[in-house]
Order: structure tokens, then C-alpha cells, then sequence
């Protein structure tokens, strides 16, 4: 029941910070935190068992499956440099910073609290790039670093906990552990990728092309896993390989697919974001010596290094590869300094660093003692995770509206979107000719026309969206045709619920015609958020 409860008024939560300017994952944050001190609310602790290997994976193959691999290719080096790059420099300068700034805090020890904050959770940062319409370039690079910095972190952190335990380790064993488990989850991936999307081509049903595909992030996980290998990676690779190749997967399966993943990352997005803010009494339980001032102080002074450590790395890793190099200065066009602003203070921390911190052991020396300071270590995971969505989740996008950030040429988009339509229209055009000239294709004249008039209606419908708008509602064209289909649709649904209601027809025969009007009105529909 709890479980219920919690998933329950999550989602509610969520979706009423959608009519607020408030980012949904802060404000998520703040009522799980409110109602963490409601006498009977009971605890609910992040076990990173059921976070990492049932959590992790679909939120990655959500992000990963609406991702562009041809834009996630043409970024490889920003996405590498903070994916992998970053989350190293920021765990060995954050644990350094926290083994001076805390007395008697084992540099093992500190090196795993840097492990733990090193990865950024981008599921706020990209959303919000997208609500004010960054440019695409920014959005791909913060959703390539979301989608591969955990494998670096994650593995970083195995490295730095074996340390800590006493089981040995080196710079030799962690970076050959490290490549073992990212060459692996690549493999991994690059194995299983191509018989699944035969298996999803293959499968006549969507029923059972969807049934499959909720177990297949589960099931690139698992595998690589079971290798010691990067189980983000593989489901990464898996996910890009069959968004790209979507194309390929019957329509049915795409219209379901695409309504089934939006539902399941919204309610486990928001079911996280709220766990978050439950977490707060058990960490303070478990504090011990570290309360009052002591433990405010390192919290802010880790914070503050957390924020300057991307600040320092992010600037450096934009305008250098540029100076050093005449064949990047070529081919890409120079990037201003508002960019790597934005990108910095797009760091913000999220369920991954607490989960990950969940999971440090409690002993070490095989059992003998306690893992050093792993209560102040959860307490400083949990107040830069709060601290980066309150502070920086709050102002990033004021900051985007300060900087002038120029927004996407939604015109320049538009024209794209026109031209391809009227080549594919053309093309569609030519092949009806084709068709129609073979007898065993022949139609009525009337039917025919009504098929060049479908292909027509569409190649003209994206060209009226560039012209005037309506003075009175402000609508384009398209859009007051699509709004006048709907309402259509709406009036022969009404007819039909009404035949149904009389015993005209029978609830068999409703859902049929309904189903067909859902489509109708499908290709009707244009989102515009």
C-alpha cells in the first residue's frame, strides 16, 4: 500500500508541476522531503539492488531509444569528454577536495564520495533544454553525457570501494577494469542488438512486439552483468541501434511502443525524484558524530566544489581540442562562451549518486571494521543531490532567459520539414502511377483522386504552417485544419457512442470504429510542445 501511495501521489506531483515553472524533478524533491517528517509515513530507503538493475535500465532505454544516433555520432567528442573524461577528473578532485576538508576521512574512502557525485542526472537539464528550446547541439551533448556517464561512474566507484575494503587495487587493475566493462557493455550490446530487432520485425502482433519491448533493457543489463561488463552500455547501444532502426517496425507497434515508454518513464522519473526526498530521515539517523555545524559546513563547501569542478573542466574541454587542433577549427563553427555556461550549470545530481551510495559496504578488511565514515559519505551524497536541483534547478533556466540564449530557428526547422515532405510526397506520387497502371491495382476513378488528395493535403499542410496566421485566433492554416478534423471526429464519436448507448451497434463493433477514428485523429494531431 505505501508502495502505491508513493507512486500514486508522485505522478499527481509530476503532473501538476507541469502548470508551474518549476522543473517537476525539484519539486518532487521538496514534497518527498516535506513529507518525510509526517508522523506514520514510514521509511523508504534507495536499495541499490532494485535501483540499479530495475530502475537503471528502462529510464536509460527510454532516453536512449528517442536519441539520435547520427546526432550522438557528430558530438562523439564532447559527449566522450564529459561522459568519461569529466567523471573521472570530478572523482579524484571532489575525493581529494573531501579527504583535505574532512579530518580523518581515508583517501579511499573520500575517492568513492567523489565516484558517488561524479555523474550528472540529466533527465532535469535536458528537459529543460527542450521546454525553452536550446539549440539542438546543447540538448544531444547533455543527453549523450547522461546516457554514458554512469558506466564511467559506476565503474570508477567499484575501483574505489575495492580500495577501501582492502581488497587491493591499483591504477593498472582500475583501468583495465574499467576498459573490461565499457569494451564489454559495447559488445554486449553490439551482440544482442541485432537479433532483437530482428525479433521485434518478426513478431506479427504489437501486443508482443511491446511485451518485448519492456524486457529488453532488463535483458541487456542482465547479460552484461553476468560478463562484469558495463550493463549501461549495453542497454545504451541496444537502445540506440533500434531507435534508429524504428523505421523497420510496423506502425502499430511504434503508436503503442511510444505511448507505453512515455507512461513508464513518467511514473518512474517521478517515483525516483520523490524518493530522493524521502531519504532525508534515515540519512540523518545515521549521521552519528557529524551533526551541526561540522557536517553544514562540509556539505557546503562540497557543493561549492562540485559546481566549480564542471566549471573548470567544461571550459577547458570547449575552446582547447579548438586551439590545438586545425582540422576541428575547419569543421566546426567556433562556440561562444554562453554555451559551456549553460552546460555547466546543467550539472545537476540525481537518483543514480544516492543509489550508488546506498550500495557502499558497511564493513571492510573482510568484515573486521566498519567502512570509514559511510554515513557522513550518504549525508554529503544527499545534500549535493539537493543542493544542485535546488540551486541550479531553480535558476537554469532564468540563466538560459539572461544569457539571450538564442532559441531553435523554428522557421529554418519548419522549411527542413517542408522540403522533406514534398520530396517524399513526390516520390509517393510517382510510385501511385506506378500502381494504379498494372491492372490488378485498378480503382475507381473517385478513389484514386481521394489517394492523390491524402498525398497532396500532406505535402501542403507542413508549406501553409510557413504562411500567414489567422488574425483572429492566431492559428495557421494547418492548424485550424487540424483543429476543425478533430472536431469532426469528435462529433461521429459522439454519433457512435450514442448508436452503442440505443442498441444499435454493439460495444464490439464501437471499438472497432472508435480505433479507426483514433487514427484518423492521430494524423491529425501535430504536437506543439
Amino acid at each position: 500500500m505505501p508502495l502505491l501511495l508513493l507512486v500514486a501521489a508522485s505522478a499527481a506531483i509530476a503532473a501538476g508541476a507541469r502548470r508551474t515553472p518549476v522543473p517537476a524533478p525539484l519539486l518532487l524533491v521538496a514534497v518527498g522531503l516535506a513529507v518525510s517528517y509526517v508522523p506514520g509515513v514510514p521509511d523508504y530507503t534507495l536499495d541499490p539492488e532494485v535501483v540499479l538493475p530495475l530502475l537503471l535500465p528502462p529510464l536509460l532505454y527510454t532516453s536512449a531509444i528517442d536519441s539520435s544516433y547520427l546526432d550522438l555520432r557528430a558530438q562523439t567528442r564532447p559527449v566522450a569528454l564529459l561522459s568519461v573524461g569529466y567523471v573521472l577528473f570530478a572523482t579524484l578532485v571532489v575525493g581529494a577536495a573531501a579527504y583535505l576538508l574532512v579530518p580523518g576521512l581515508p583517501l579511499t574512502a573520500a575517492l568513492v564520495l567523489g565516484a558517488v557525485v561524479a555523474p550528472p542526472d540529466a533527465v532535469a537539464a535536458t528537459a529543460v533544454a527542450r521546454r525553452v528550446g536550446l539549440p539542438s547541439r546543447i540538448t544531444t551533448i547533455l543527453q549523450g553525457e547522461s546516457l554514458l556517464n554512469d558506466a564511467t561512474a559506476i565503474t570508477a566507484y567499484k575501483v574505489a570501494v575495492a580500495a577501501a575494503v582492502g581488497e587491493g587495487a591499483s591504477w593498472a587493475g582500475g583501468i583495465e577494469e574499467f576498459l573490461i566493462a565499457a569494451v564489454g557493455g559495447v559488445v554486449v550490446g553490439l551482440v544482442l542488438m541485432a537479433p532483437i530487432h530482428w525479433l521485434r520485425t518478426h513478431l506479427r502482433e504489437a501486443l508482443m512486439q511491446n511485451t518485448l519491448s519492456l524486457l529488453i533493457p532488463f535483458v541487456a543489463y542482465a547479460t552484461a552483468e553476468q560478463f562484469h561488463a558495463s550493463g549501461v552500455l549495453a542497454v545504451v547501444v541496444v537502445a540506440l541501434y533500434l531507435g534508429h532502426r524504428a523505421w523497420e517496425v510496423d506502425f502499430a507497434t511504434r503508436l503503442q511502443e511510444e505511448a507505453v515508454w512515455k507512461m513508464v518513464a513518467f511514473v518512474l522519473e517521478s517515483a525516483v525524484f520523490a524518493l530522493i526526498g524521502l531519504q532525508l530521515p534515515v540519512v540523518l539517523r545515521g549521521l552519528g558524530d557529524y551533526e551541526g555545524l561540522d557536517a553544514a559546513w562540509y556539505a557546503v563547501v562540497l557543493f561549492l566544489v562540485v559546481v566549480a569542478v564542471r566549471f573548470a573542466w567544461v571550459y577547458p574541454a570547449t575552446f582547447l581540442p579548438r586551439l590545438l587542433s586545425a582540422r576541428i577549427r575547419a569543421r566546426e563553427e567556433n562556440p561562444t562562451w554562453r554555451a559551456p555556461v549553460v552546460i555547466s550549470w546543467a550539472g545537476m545530481r540525481g537518483v543514480v549518486s544516492l543509489a550508488i551510495a546506498f550500495s557502499i559496504p558497511l564493513t571492510v578488511d573482510h568484515g573486521e571494521g566498519a567502512f570509514p565514515h559511510r554515513n557522513l559519505i550518504l549525508f554529503l551524497t544527499f545534500t549535493t543531490v539537493i543542493g544542485t536541483l535546488v540551486v541550479q534547478g531553480l535558476t537554469l533556466i532564468p540563466l538560459i532567459h539572461l544569457l539571450k540564449f538564442p532559441g531553435r530557428d523554428r522557421q529554418a526547422e519548419t522549411l527542413a520539414e517542408a522540403n522533406a515532405q514534398a520530396q517524399a510526397s513526390l516520390a509517393a506520387e510517382r510510385h501511385l502511377d506506378e500502381l494504379l497502371s498494372d491492372e490488378r491495382n485498378a480503382l475507381p476513378p473517385p478513389l484514386a483522386d481521394r489517394l492523390r488528395t491524402v498525398l497532396e493535403r500532406r505535402r501542403n499542410a507542413v508549406w501553409e504552417r510557413l504562411g500567414q496566421t489567422n488574425p483572429v485566433t492566431g492559428e495557421t492554416v494547418d492548424d485550424t485544419y487540424r483543429r476543425l478534423s478533430r472536431e469532426m471526429i469528435s462529433a461521429e464519436r459522439a454519433v457512435f457512442v450514442r448508436l452503442r448507448d440505443g442498441r444499435y451497434i454493439d460495444d464490439e463493433m464501437l471499438r472497432t470504429l472508435l480505433r479507426r477514428l483514433d487514427l484518423e485523429e492521430a494524423a491529425a494531431y501535430r504536437e506543439t510542445t
